[in-house]
């Protein structure tokens, strides 16, 4: 099947309900294995961005929970994230993410990398992270509240880099460079923060998800750096 990949800006439409990404048996192992890094990348940054909707719940509700390797570091999270989504309503999840992200005034939870780098929002890691986007040609769509910042872009701009068509763009060096510099530097930090937060249930997975996944993506690199 074609996959689809963002244009020039990788948050110009919101994410698809589920894989951002689908590939077909016949691909290669490798192959399929990059596009699989990119699903996870899309579905966590659909998951960060908004409460899921009918589409995507009943999609986890029929979602495979084991590994292709029984006892793999991803799967225990994986069951937890499936099983708290297979609990929990499209109204309550609605809910709990309006309730940590979107308060009124200040948020119970910021979900922005300039916060956790600097302890402010709109500061230099942001000024930053816009000036490594231009030098890929990428950009936020501006109708968006959410900066460039927020956990959802940085993911979904992972999610670009993976399965994007653009070789001088997409590749590996790439990859590893944007998540050195804009998502292995923060996103534990927000993990910690939603796993600490006592409305967090749903999220509370969410979180614990991405937190294994960062870190599985930080040992691959390491042994990439070795």
């Amino acid at each position: 099947m074609s996959a689809s990949h963002p244009t020039s800006d990788p948050t110009s439409t919101p994410p698809a309900p589920v894989a951002a990404v689908h590939f077909s048996p016949a691909l290669g192992s490798g192959e399929a294995e990059e596009l699989q890094r990119a699903e996870l990348y899309g579905l966590l940054a659909r998951l960060w961005l908004e409460a899921p909707d009918d589409a995507l719940m009943a999609e986890f509700r029929v979602a495979v929970t084991e590994a292709p390797q029984a006892g793999g570091f991803l799967q225990e999270p994986w069951q937890h994230l499936v099983g708290a989504l297979r609990a929990t309503t499209v109204a309550e999840a609605r809910a709990e993410h309006d309730a940590l992200f979107h308060g009124v005034g200040k948020p119970e939870v910021f979900a922005y990398g300039s916060y956790y780098l600097s302890g402010f929002l709109n500061e230099k890691p942001l000024a930053a992270l816009r000036t490594d986007l231009a030098a890929l040609g990428l950009d936020r769509d501006h109708d968006r509240l959410e900066t460039e910042d927020h956990v959802s872009f940085v993911l979904e701009v992972m999610r670009y880099l993976i399965a994007g068509e653009d070789a001088s763009v997409c590749n590996l060096e790439q990859q590893r460079r944007f998540f050195r510099a804009h998502v292995q530097t923060w996103l534990e930090a927000l993990c910690d923060a939603v796993e600490a937060h006592p409305r967090a249930h749903t999220w509370r997975a969410v979180a614990a998800m991405t937190r294994a996944f960062v870190q599985v993506e930080t040992q691959a690199f390491d042994m990439l750096e070795a």
